[in-house]
């Protein structure tokens, strides 16, 4: 269902939790490198249209020096697009970042921004989520449009798309993905991702992993079915590459290593701003 942002959601304890350097991403596709009070009132105009007393602030600071150790490659392909760049389109970027951290001193004038050195959003993210009655948060809706972030995704958990403009929830999943909930890390442990540089197996693309998760179940499960015997070109890639199962567990399940890739100080910081809030 598309959002109607004149449509406003009563929610008695909600939380919108923003995932701060995608939405900034929003402006720089428009060349604009003047946003920085227009990404508050956007912020704002989403928390009133949600209904969400609560807004927290999540941004990367580098890479993620935890996904770094289990793979250097990690995200190294958007290093690379970045050397390439010409001048122009360099100074361009210089010039989208630096409003970006002015947009960030703008909004914590008046809001919660969690951020730490070598940690992403998305960790913090999930380390929100996985501890939603712990802070109280009630629901959240969460604001990116990473799709890495439907991992988070449960009873009271939403993500809201600036990009497509949908919501996803619990209730409408089945419209957007073909594997439940529980069964979305197995497939991406499988396809990999891309934009993140992380390799699947090769000759593995959706429809043949939801046919490996239907057959065998999870990634675990079908990483202890190897080797499978097979004819088939893209099972015998599985079995030649199936500790890439396991990496891929590692780098992409959020919310089970989120506290690992936040740190244990950093995971302590965060209690202690949320319980002071």
């Amino acid at each position: 269902m598309a959002f109607n942002f004149n449509e406003k959601i009563s929610n008695e304890n909600s939380t919108l939790i923003v995932d701060a350097l995608n939405l900034a991403f929003r402006w720089k596709h428009q060349g604009r490198t003047d946003f920085r009070y227009e990404y508050e009132r956007t912020v704002q105009s989403l928390a009133t249209s949600y209904g969400c007393k609560r807004i927290l602030i999540t941004a990367d600071w580098g890479s993620s020096s935890y996904r770094k150790r289990i793979s250097p490659e990690y995200k190294q392909n958007r290093k690379d697009k970045i050397s390439k760049q010409t001048e122009e389109e360099q100074l361009q970027f210089e010039e989208f970042i630096e409003e970006f951290e002015a947009s960030m001193e703008v909004l914590k004038e008046n809001h919660t921004i969690l951020r730490y050195k070598h940690v992403e959003a998305d960790d913090i993210a999930a380390h929100l989520v996985k501890n939603r009655e712990k802070y109280d948060l009630g629901t959240i809706w969460l604001i990116s449009s990473d799709k890495d972030w439907d991992l988070l995704i449960q009873e009271n958990v939403n993500r809201f798309s600036y990009v497509t403009r949908k919501e996803i929830t619990i209730e409408n999943w089945g419209q957007h993905y073909e594997v439940s909930p529980q069964e979305y890390i197995s497939l991406k442990c499988l396809t990999g991702d891309k934009g993140d540089n992380v390799p699947g197996i090769p000759g593995i693309g959706p429809k043949r992993a939801l046919q490996l998760i239907k057959e065998y179940g999870d990634a675990f499960s079908i990483y202890d079915a190897t080797p499978i015997p097979s004819s088939y070109k893209y099972i015998q890639a599985l079995n030649e590459n199936s500790e890439q199962i396991l990496q891929n567990y590692e780098l992409m399940d959020l919310i089970t290593y989120c506290d690992d890739a936040i740190g244990s100080e950093n995971v302590l910081d965060i209690g202690r701003i949320l319980n002071a809030a």
